[in-house]
């Protein structure tokens, strides 16, 4: 949580508390990973971007069934940690629910970035997710911005699900494709962003312009809010403006990682444009 001391030295407009967001979703498939129910991933497209991640540590062990291990590359027949399992032996050590596709991997998430790597230099979009804990949406957000070829992601340190299990299963490999950082306090890091040379744009959906609006198309930190509470205040004035999607049908709001989808294609869309013009 971010001090009450600390102060935007830079002038904003005065931000809305609240972000556009959707109730917290329970999955009962899935329990929250403990020990090192952390560390596994599995289905075929995470653990083929894991294996093939120069920043992932290596593999503690690699767990394939029969039919799968036929299908292997060559090099992975070979790999130091695998091991040949039926599919129900595989599926005991994963968590309940855990759809494998005959492929599961124990290892240790990509080495994050500091700050300063990722930011530098300004260039795209960096999102930034505050409190979003749910995995699936970070997933979900992941996928996207590895589709919109987002720089990089900027979580936390705490109140931020581990890049593993249901959440990279959800991100479909994304996970090792976007680079990201981990940061202690989200209000200093746009700090540092904005030295770096970066503008911050919250998603509100209480905003008074869109993000169309908002946006310039100058290195961009899009920042998401919680799936109950939003961008949190001291979060949103350390941002240079607020942008809400517009929805004309008048629904009340949009689950996060629906909305961060749209937002990363409204960011892409604006900067091909200011490329174009220029």
């Amino acid at each position: 949580m971010s001090s009450h001391s600390e102060r935007n030295d830079r002038r904003r407009p005065k931000a809305p508390e609240r972000e556009i967001r959707s109730k917290p979703q329970k999955n009962k498939a899935f329990s929250k990973p403990s020990g090192d129910e952390k560390e596994w991933i599995w289905g075929n497209h995470a653990v083929e971007a894991a294996l093939s991640n120069p920043a992932r540590p290596p593999a503690k062990r690699l767990l394939v069934t029969p039919d799968r291990a036929k299908r292997l590359a060559p090099n992975l027949q070979r790999h130091p940690a695998l091991q040949i399992l039926e599919p129900g032996d595989i599926a005991r050590l994963l968590p309940q629910g855990a759809v494998h596709q005959g492929i599961a991997m124990k290892v240790s998430e990509p080495e994050p970035l500091s700050l300063a790597e990722l930011g530098t230099p300004a260039q795209g979009v960096i999102v930034m997710l505050d409190q979003i804990t749910d995995p699936q949406n970070v997933g979900a957000i992941f996928r996207s911005a590895a589709a919109f070829g987002v720089k990089g992601a900027v979580l936390q340190d705490r109140h931020a699900p581990a890049l593993s299990g249901v959440l990279a299963k959800t991100a479909v490999g994304a996970v090792d494709k976007v680079p990201y950082a981990r940061v202690v306090n989200l209000s200093r890091a746009l700090e540092e962003l904005a030295e770096l040379g970066w503008r911050a744009v919250a998603l509100a959906g209480e905003a008074q312009q869109s993000l169309e609006e908002v946006l310039d198309g100058g290195p961009t930190v899009l920042v998401l809010g919680s799936e109950g509470e939003g961008v949190r205040r001291l979060v949103a004035e350390h941002c240079d403006a607020m942008g809400k999607i517009p929805m004309p049908g008048g629904f009340e709001s949009l689950n996060v990682s629906a909305a961060a989808a749209i937002a990363l294609y409204e960011t892409s869309r604006v900067r091909a444009t200011g490329e174009i013009g220029s």
